[in-house]
């Protein structure tokens, strides 16, 4: 089985003071006995953003970990995230609330998933659940 991770995993990874350290670790390791692991193209743009974090740290990471990078995404991955991202443009502007806004790199992760029929694993649950109803999640 093939698992997507997101973002959030990795960062918390990386950070040894992250109280979800461990916890992503484990997840991480999991999900590695049960197949590959695969980030889309943007969690490796948003690790970036990361200090420290340039492309060929990155590429070594990967390459070192196993974790493949795939680059594609189709027009099926694009619609499915520009509907999810409307969706929640909607909930968004009838809640009014102080809720974090979110990034289109967001809702391309969870469209990538969902369009392959893998799995994602997250620390945002509520997010992607609300988006992505059909979407398997696993949390670390």
């Amino acid at each position: 089985m093939t698992t997507v991770i997101d973002s959030n995993v990795i960062v918390a990874l990386w950070d040894p003071d992250d109280t979800l350290n461990a916890e992503a670790q484990l997840a991480l390791d999991s999900a590695l006995d049960r197949g590959t692991l695969v980030v889309p193209a943007p969690v490796f743009a948003e690790l970036m953003a990361l200090p420290g974090r340039t492309e060929s740290f990155l590429d070594a990471f990967f390459r070192d970990t196993g974790v493949n990078v795939d680059w594609a995404l189709e027009e099926r991955v694009w619609r499915s995230a520009g509907r999810a991202f409307q969706g929640y443009a909607a909930r968004r502007r009838k809640q009014r609330g102080p809720t974090p806004r979110r990034i289109l790199a967001d809702f391309l992760i969870g469209a990538y998933a969902a369009s392959r029929g893998f799995p994602l694993l997250t620390l945002d649950e509520g997010f992607y659940r609300a988006g992505f109803p059909e979407l398997r999640i696993l949390t670390a």
